[in-house]
């Protein structure tokens, strides 16, 4: 028998900023460069009632924790419900259980930072976020933590959610965040630009970005969903969370294939090559670089045990009983 915590939403809510969750997810992403094992998602799909089922996982032998998530959304009550296990990357004992909604912006929005910190020009101060909501404000607030952003121009198609996004932000941020009428406005002159959205179709222009953009786009888990248009993807220095996921579900580089102006070999690196120092991020000023972050275990483990360590300090959790399989596979 093990003693495994779990931790409910109110024992994760607080315990991290949004630095923190970047540091962890830096360091997991580190670790998968020097050869860390990641999967891509496995997603199921149902028909009636209509849903998905999605899991993936990661091992991090250094920081000695595995897990990902199992999540479900849509299904008959139309929402989503995340579960986080992690278990020892030693002894294989599950740690803990997480209700993981909670993280999830936060842990996506660090992936993201990381990609920005990696690819972005040092001296990147403008940015451009397309989308207003949890995920947007994750990436915009993790963001802010690696970068002296200035300047921020919100887009989003419904006036009222830019609007009360560019004024959430400007309460928590030194930045000026200011809500802008199109897209092509909010991409314009900026440095860097996030994508945080559903969309089945491209939200800008790629002939609007400017020398030296670093894109990075976080809605793009589906071959029929694609952010980024294919002259985006033909500007780009390119590289995904996982090389293995671009095949399988990164919906703006299949676009960009099938419509004949890159091909497979176009992918530059995977983002943890990058900054393990084992590939060349951006060579030049004037790149373009674009991060396509599609959701892996990597940051989903790094910002779990995260939690979990700081849950432990502060004597939070409940614990559960689980049984070894030597102890319960006894067929009595």
């Amino acid at each position: 028998m093990v003693e495994t915590l779990f931790l409910a939403d109110d024992d994760v809510a607080g315990l991290a900023e949004p630095a923190d969750y970047v540091d962890a997810v830096r360091e997991g992403y580190r670790q998968r460069g020097e050869g860390a094992p990641a999967k891509p998602r496995t997603k199921l799909l149902n028909e009636e009632p209509p849903g998905m089922f999605t899991a993936y996982a990661a091992v991090l032998p250094e920081t000695g924790a595995m897990g990902g998530y199992m999540y479900s959304a849509g299904f008959g009550e139309r929402d989503a419900w995340f579960v986080t296990p992690l278990f020892d990357a030693e002894s294989g004992e599950p740690l803990a259980i997480l209700d993981g909604a909670r993280m999830n912006p936060f842990k996506t929005g660090a992936a993201g930072a990381v990609g920005v910190d990696a690819l972005a020009r040092e001296d990147a101060s403008t940015m451009a976020v397309i989308g207003s909501g949890a995920q947007a404000r994750g990436q915009l607030r993790a963001t802010a933590t690696v970068r002296d952003v200035d300047s921020v121009f919100v887009y989003s198609p419904t006036k009222e959610h830019r609007e009360e996004f560019a004024a959430e932000m400007n309460e928590r941020l030194d930045a000026s965040v200011a809500a802008v009428a199109s897209s092509a406005a909010a991409v314009e002159g900026a440095d860097i630009v996030v994508t945080a959205t559903k969309a089945d179709e491209p939200v800008f222009d790629g002939d609007d970005l400017a020398d030296g953009a670093h894109v990075t786009a976080m809605g793009q888990y589906d071959p029929e969903k694609r952010e980024l248009d294919a002259r985006t993807i033909e500007r780009a220095v390119y590289v995904p969370d996982l090389r293995e996921r671009v095949a399988q579900d990164a919906g703006s580089f299949l676009h960009a294939v099938e419509a004949g102006v890159v091909d497979e070999d176009h992918v530059h690196a995977e983002l943890g090559e990058v900054v393990a120092g084992n590939a060349p991020g951006r060579e030049s000023p004037d790149d373009v670089t674009v991060f396509d972050s599609g959701g892996t275990g990597i940051e989903t483990a790094a910002a779990a045990h995260m939690l979990y360590e700081r849950a432990v300090d502060e004597g939070l959790g409940t614990e559960l009983t689980f049984a070894a399989a030597s102890d319960a596979l006894t067929g009595e």
